[in-house]
Parts: C-alpha cells; structure tokens; sequence
C-alpha cells in the first residue's frame, strides 16, 4: 500500500507540479528524504513530518509555494488507507474486541477510521504520538499504560519480527506472529509465544471460537 500509495502522490505532482517530477526522480527524492531524515533525526519517527517536509523542500527547489502540501499529502493518504482486508480480519476482531481491551499501534500514518476497523478498538498508538518508531520500547510502554494491563499480561500481535516480536518481547510483552506468507522465523530472534497464519487464527485460540 506504501509503494502504491507514492507511485499515486508521484503521477499526481506530475499532473499538478510538473516541475517537481521533471526535477526529481522517484530516486532522487528519496535522497531527499535520507537528507531530511538526517538533519531531523528526533523527528525520524514522524512519517507524517518526513512527508510534508520532503514535499516543502522539492517543492522549494522546483520553484513553487508550498501551499499544496496539505492537498498533496491527502492524496497520499487515501491511497495507503485504501487498504483490502483479509476475509477473516472483520470477523476475528468482532471477536476479539468482545473480550479484550484493544489497542492499535503504527509505525506510520494509518487511519482506521478511514480503513473501517477503528469501531474495534480502544485507542491508536502512533510513533508520533509515542515519540519512537517500533521496535523502541516507549511504544509499548505507551500501549501497554493505554491498555491497562501489566506488560506481562499484554499480547502483541504483529506481522515483522524485529519490529514487532522482538520489540514487544523487549519490553516484557507476550508476543504473536502473524506469518501469512509461511516464512522461516530468523534465528537472531528468539521465538515468539504464539505464531499463527492469520488472525482468525488467533481468535480461535484466544476465544474458542
């Protein structure tokens, strides 16, 4: 949804902007994004922040205002909240927001209002919101202080092993691997408490359904 949603922003400035693409490649402007990355390292974590400023600084260097940026942002963000849900996702939260207190954590600019599941949870923790990306602990400190629960008797869902397993092992939670695409789990991790192949899955297991 990422890759789609920038290839969307991308024939959009050329449309409207043109020369913003006929200055920067989708190349080149990911070089300008590892420049706005470096010189706003507390800020890494903010995807919406590197967005916008990526788009100021082209925008400046093709020779335009940067009255567009909130227009141009949106038509990112329909795109990558454009998002087709597995068949048995809608039914298994049902499920699961019955019986658990939930909570969202992204890295990025997911908006589950727009993606239609916001109605199953509690709370949304965002990097920005957090201050850190996953894996850094204060993400899950924040979901598991959100959640109201001790981190030990948190569980952490998620589908990367790094950024999601490990990170919430790190920080004392109980871990689940959603694994849909039967990948062997890296050895430099150690295994998480659960692995599933997708969250219907889990809710079989968690609620007896």
């Amino acid at each position: 949804m990422i890759h789609k949603a920038e290839t969307t922003l991308y024939e959009w400035l050329g449309d409207n902007y043109p020369r913003i693409t006929a200055q920067f490649t989708r190349e080149a402007m990911r070089s300008v994004r590892s420049d706005v990355v470096a010189e706003h390292a507390d800020k890494s974590h903010d995807l919406t922040f590197l967005r916008k400023s990526v788009l100021s600084r082209v925008a400046a260097q093709a020779g335009y205002t940067d009255d567009f940026i909130d227009d141009a942002f949106q038509v990112f963000d329909e795109v990558r909240n454009s998002v087709d849900i597995f068949p048995e996702v809608l039914p298994a939260l049902e499920l699961l927001a019955s019986r658990f207190r939930m909570i969202a954590v992204t890295n990025g600019n997911a908006n589950l209002d727009k993606i239609g599941i916001a109605r199953f949870f509690d709370d949304t923790v965002t990097a920005a919101r957090a201050g850190a990306a996953k894996p850094a602990r204060q993400v899950f400190d924040l979901a598991v202080k959100i959640g109201g629960a001790s981190a030990g008797q948190t569980l952490h869902v998620g589908d990367h092993p790094l950024y999601d397993v490990d990170g919430a092992r790190l920080a004392g939670l109980r871990t689940v691997w959603v694994n849909r695409t039967d990948s062997d789990w890296p050895d430099e991790y150690p295994e998480p408490d659960i692995e599933v192949v997708h969250l219907g899955e889990l809710a079989e297991q968690l609620c007896g359904a």
